[in-house]
């Protein structure tokens, strides 16, 4: 049995959307609706008689049509990876058929290419952030890009690029007011460094002639402060000898080199 198509509309808010009508005993009644992309593949128009199993093929067609165009609309934002646009089409509960046949067709039209995504997100982060390439290529994972893609993507990230980053990093942080010792400065800037996943031998040579830009006045006031607090905690019970070699095995764990130390023991206590 077949339905002859007696009218097609327009829908109201979505524009690019057509309501169908059927013939019926009554004369005409809604019957579905489709994509204008689906309208237009099947040369839907008035007149044309539609059996049971053309209208059944042509609701599912419009079913993959409209997920297809959430896809598409979730692509407008930015980039997304194969893994991200098919956790999105999961969450809005399309059926996982289609959900394929969808990236297969945005590959096709180069909509959705893990590669192109990995180049453009490590040229975001190069220029926008502070993280190291392998930082990067952990971001790049968790968002589903392979190992083999990531580390394609990350080879962009330079030693050169990561050395003066890490460079500008080290004379940001490196502060010459700091109550810590100029040691326990590097120290934590060579941590800061590992964690944002900068290369080691980037790190080393980073650090490497930072020693030429200590300043000893800051480095001795830095120590004064520390090596006072420590003789008022302990000079209560200790005194002498004693307390001369408490307050030297704190300061040389604070970063303190041994020669400003005992400079300041002599200055400050007595055996």
């Amino acid at each position: 049995m077949t339905k002859k198509i007696t009218r097609i509309t327009t829908q109201k808010k979505q524009k690019h959307r057509y309501n169908i009508y059927l013939e019926t005993d009554k004369g005409e009644a809604y019957g579905f609706s489709v994509d204008e992309a689906v309208l237009i593949e099947y040369r839907l128009h008035k007149g044309l008689e539609l059996d049971e199993s053309m209208i059944a093929t042509l609701v599912k067609k419009d079913t993959l049509q409209k997920s297809y165009t959430l896809a598409i609309n979730y692509l407008s934002y930015r980039m997304r990876t194969k893994k991200e646009v098919y956790d999105y089409l999961v969450k809005k509960e399309v059926e996982a058929e289609h959900i394929t046949k969808i990236i297969e067709r945005l590959q096709n039209e180069n909509l959705l290419d893990d590669q192109q995504f990995a180049n453009a997100f490590v040229q975001t982060r190069i220029n926008t952030s502070n993280k190291g390439p392998m930082l990067v290529k952990k971001e790049l994972q968790d968002k589903g890009v392979s190992a083999v893609i990531a580390s394609q993507a990350v080879e962009q990230y330079t030693y050169a690029i990561q050395y003066e980053k890490a460079q500008k990093w080290v004379e940001k942080k490196l502060n010459h007011n700091s109550k810590h010792s100029f040691r326990k400065q590097l120290q934590q800037v060579q941590a800061t460094l590992m964690q944002k996943g900068f290369q080691q031998d980037v790190i080393k040579e980073a650090l490497a002639d930072v020693d030429d830009e200590k300043d000893n006045d800051a480095e001795w006031d830095a120590l004064v402060h520390h090596g006072e607090k420590l003789v008022r905690k302990h000079q209560a019970k200790l005194m002498g000898y004693e307390l001369r070699q408490k307050v030297k095995e704190a300061l040389y764990r604070k970063g303190f080199s041994l020669e400003l130390i005992n400079q300041f023991l002599d200055e400050h206590i007595t055996e």
